[in-house]
């Protein structure tokens, strides 16, 4: 048997998949991994090393840590698939980027200009502020914004359980009827993604440096419109032309501004996309 012969073997052993759209990717799947051992002429030893890898990082994902989605995101997959999935997105609507893997479901509903600061590590006060739009520009009344981020320290809540408390810098907030938000926060940090892990192994026998540009996470949704999953990036903050998740977009850069002697400013509108688009 053949290289070619033996890909082609497992290949027609999925025509009876059911379910096309399995039997589509299953098929491809295939092709292109036997595709990627011929080119590098893969090892017996190599093999066994990558089988080796792919155990590890299920090892280590739990309820709290997603390995696997850490290592989409450094490979650039993630944001990958964003972009594919993306593509067709309403001119002028705000853009997507990455979950990242420390999205918790269930932050603590927030009003109108609260806090989602309880744990204070000498953060930078900011207030982030702005509205969301439909793509005409029209006010979205109690739309939602799910949000979490880094606390000055450089972790998330999730990060730290004996640190912090579970909620902080995660919260759930409403526009209100003008399509308005509000809420008070830390300025976010950049940060290394976790390295005692194989990805993090990866990252650094590879020469990459394992860190993100500081920024917020922003889930918003609203009746009648597609949800968006974004971020918020610091304009001054490092890393901007080399995260490491791929996860930057030019448009989804904001300025953190002084206001005298009270907290920073960070001025941002969201615009969505009909269900229809």
């Amino acid at each position: 048997m053949t290289e070619e012969a033996l890909t082609e073997e497992v290949v027609a052993r999925l025509d009876g998949t059911p379910d096309l759209r399995l039997r589509e990717v299953m098929q491809a799947l295939v092709r292109h991994l036997h595709a990627f051992a011929r080119e590098v002429r893969l090892t017996d030893a190599e093999w066994i090393a990558g089988i080796g890898f792919l155990t590890e990082t299920g090892q280590i994902s739990d309820d709290v840590r997603q390995e696997f989605i850490l290592l989409s995101d450094t490979l650039g997959l993630s944001s990958l698939v964003d972009l594919i999935n993306n593509a067709n997105a309403t001119p002028g609507a705000t853009e997507t980027t990455i979950l990242g893997p420390f999205y918790v479901p269930n932050s603590p509903q927030r009003a109108f200009g609260d806090s989602m600061i309880e744990f204070d590590d000498g953060g930078e006060l900011t207030t982030v502020s702005g509205r969301v739009l439909g793509h005409d520009g029209s006010p979205i009344p109690n739309a939602v914004l799910d949000v979490w981020q880094n606390s000055a320290n450089g972790f998330y809540a999730v990060q730290q359980p004996e640190v912090q408390p579970p909620t902080n810098l995660r919260g759930i907030f409403h526009t209100d009827q003008q399509g308005r938000y509000e809420f008070r926060t830390v300025r976010p940090k950049p940060y290394p993604i976790p390295a005692d892990g194989p990805v993090g192994h990866l990252i650094d026998i590879t020469g990459r440096h394992p860190w993100r540009a500081a920024h917020l996470h922003v889930k918003v949704s609203a009746d009648g419109f597609r949800s968006l999953t974004t971020h918020v990036f610091d304009a001054s903050s490092a890393y901007l032309d080399s995260d490491t998740v791929f996860g930057v977009k030019g448009s989804l850069v904001a300025d953190f501004r002084p206001s005298g002697d009270g907290p920073l400013q960070c001025s941002v509108d969201f615009v969505l996309t009909t269900d229809q688009s």
